[in-house]
């Protein structure tokens, strides 16, 4: 019995020292995906229709828009999330990571709906672009576009 001891200890001291890297503890405390807190805002958009009221959570620093909607399962048809960049410019993104099929809006710096991308399929990384300059991403369920007639020059507001 004794005899087992010794590999006992060893195989703690080496999982103490394995533990105590610090490149290995850096993995170890970096934060998961969900760790990121998102501030909520009120955001209406002007259609044909009438207006159209969301909840929206805000992505306004890099590690916000980075995240953004990934690994998350579901999104209610009154929610979103609106992507805040600093300056108009042609924007990118993509759906790697994302469970929910999306329709991305992108929105101008006069808040005018400049081009709508509807049904991004999850987990692809194809680029979804603005097509034209724009300062904003508006990311809502796959097919939510349609259903609330969002069209191209639609005014867009925010309520923090």
């Amino acid at each position: 019995m004794t005899k087992g001891r010794p590999n006992i200890t060893r195989a703690a001291l080496a999982a103490l020292l394995f533990l105590s890297s610090p490149v290995l503890s850096r993995a170890i405390m970096a934060p998961a995906y969900g760790d990121v807190l998102f501030n909520r805002a009120s955001l209406t958009i002007e259609t044909a229709n009438g207006p159209v009221l969301l909840d929206v959570e805000i992505a306004d620093t890099d590690p916000k828009r980075e995240q953004g909607l990934m690994f998350r399962r579901s999104l209610s048809e009154n929610q979103g999330m609106i992507f805040l960049f600093g300056r108009e410019r042609e924007i990118t993104m993509w759906m790697k990571n994302t469970f929910i099929p999306l329709d991305m809006v992108f929105i101008g710096d006069d808040w005018r709906v400049v081009s709508i991308a509807q049904n991004a399929e999850p987990f692809s990384t194809d680029v979804i672009s603005s097509r034209r300059p724009a300062s904003r991403v508006l990311e809502i369920g796959a097919g939510q576009a349609k259903k609330l007639g969002l069209k191209v020059g639609d005014r867009v507001s925010l309520k923090k």
